[in-house]
């Protein structure tokens, strides 16, 4: 991944912040990252050689708590990839109203080609090479890309290690036996659920009418089909990074999941009970998933899938983004004059890191909320979130990314110029 994915998440933030009339000393502080680390990861591998894997951890800004972020494996991670997930974990933070700056990390290798033993070795040598740049009231990591609770399990235990201390709360996404909280494993999906249901009570919208592709069937994707689906939505085409499948009356979610999870394809499954059946489908590929003509697409995968070579070939009416930065700067202009309404990623995902601050609150506490508290707090959460950009979006004509990003810039430049503005340092 190249400078241009940092570059293009900038430029999209002085754009937006210009024309909302943000101060050009809160859009500098936030084009400038607070910290970055880079490191080389040292892992014994299975036939006792060393090899060293690129390590990286961003802390963006803490003007409004401790950084926040995930750690993914990856071979395309770079520093210029978790720079720009940092800057919009800030801004996702800020959007929901929570007490966190943004931050993101990961390491450059294909989990897929290592060993268990390997992957433990490497998510924990990944913590000890970072135990002094991280911690509970710091710069909390969490799961992302390739990484699970399983990982989180292992890069707690290490930092315990270290610092010869229980503390949970240094790491949030953890399996529920180490502290990880209740709802965690859907929150990402559920999230943008939630904004699409604040959709269908501002659109009247009708479920059994709304059509849904899905382009990404990992985590968020399958979660978002899934609860979608449950609804009522015809969901008629998912895709993983192999290709897709699209079926007109509708795909059932939960058997194409279980289809996948056994046998590693996607295909049009039918299941009740053990008993599954093949649904007659189609197959496409991600590029032709995007152009469906669908009412809702929600881009579940990749950033930067969708540009201004593709952007006027989406039909949808709604962009959902799971995916982070799946729509790049440039094409916002298309999609905006094509009419479509674009529900960002800082807001459209913020559900994950919504609710990994709850299982912090619940480390912190030492007390445990059970899974209705936690789906009720994310509800809350999401709605006030969607419904004051809504407002913005009614009172003020913007469109809804940059009403998602006018209302995290003016949490931030609230925090940011408390400490002092040009105007009072030169006499104003």
């Amino acid at each position: 991944m190249s400078d241009s994915v940092f570059d293009d998440a900038v430029a999209r933030l002085t754009r937006i912040g210009e024309m909302t009339g943000c101060s050009s000393q809160v859009i500098n502080a936030l084009s400038h990252p607070n910290a970055m680390m880079h490191v080389n990861v040292e892992v014994r591998m299975d036939d006792g050689h060393i090899h060293y894997f690129p390590g990286y951890r961003c802390q963006h800004n803490h003007v409004l708590g401790p950084t926040k972020g995930g750690i993914r494996f990856h071979p395309d991670v770079d520093a210029a990839e978790v720079q720009a997930l940092a800057l919009w974990m800030t801004l996702k933070c800020a959007v929901v109203n929570l007490p966190f700056g943004g931050a993101k990390g990961g390491v450059s290798v294909d989990p897929k080609a290592l060993s268990p033993m390997e992957l433990e070795r490497l998510s924990r040598a990944y913590v000890r090479a970072m135990a002094d740049f991280i911690g509970p009231e710091r710069d909390i990591p969490a799961p992302d890309v390739y990484t699970n609770a399983l990982i989180m399990g292992w890069m707690m235990d290490e930092y315990e290690k270290i610092t010869r201390v229980k503390n949970p709360a240094v790491i949030t996404g953890k399996p529920i036996a180490l502290g990880g909280s209740l709802g965690r494993d859907d929150a990402t999906g559920r999230g943008a659920y939630l904004c699409i249901k604040e959709l269908q009570k501002r659109d009247c919208l009708t479920p059994e009418e709304t059509t849904v592709a899905v382009q990404g069937f990992g985590n968020g994707g399958y979660h978002v089909a899934r609860l979608l689906a449950e609804d009522g939505y015809k969901v008629v085409a998912v895709s993983d990074s192999q290709g897709g499948i699209y079926r007109s009356e509708g795909l059932d979610i939960k058997s194409v999941y279980q289809q996948k999870q056994e046998h590693k394809e996607l295909k049009a499954i039918y299941c009740d009970g053990s008993v599954c059946e093949t649904r007659e489908h189609d197959t496409l590929s991600n590029d032709e998933l995007l152009t469906l003509d669908v009412d809702i697409l929600i881009p579940a995968a990749l950033d930067s899938v969708i540009t201004t070579d593709n952007a006027n070939g989406i039909k949808a009416r709604y962009l959902v983004e799971i995916a982070n930065g799946p729509v790049t700067s440039d094409a916002d202009a298309i999609l905006k004059d094509k009419g479509i309404i674009v529900i960002p990623d800082i807001l459209a995902n913020a559900g994950g890191v919504t609710v990994s601050y709850f299982e912090w609150v619940q480390n912190r506490t030492g007390y445990r909320w059970d899974k209705d508290k936690v789906r009720d707090e994310l509800h809350t959460v999401m709605s006030n979130a969607f419904n004051q950009a809504n407002e913005l979006v009614q009172n003020k004509g913007l469109d809804f990314r940059d009403a998602v990003y006018a209302v995290a810039l003016t949490r931030l430049s609230e925090g940011i110029e408390a400490h002092g503005t040009p105007d009072y340092f030169n006499g104003g």
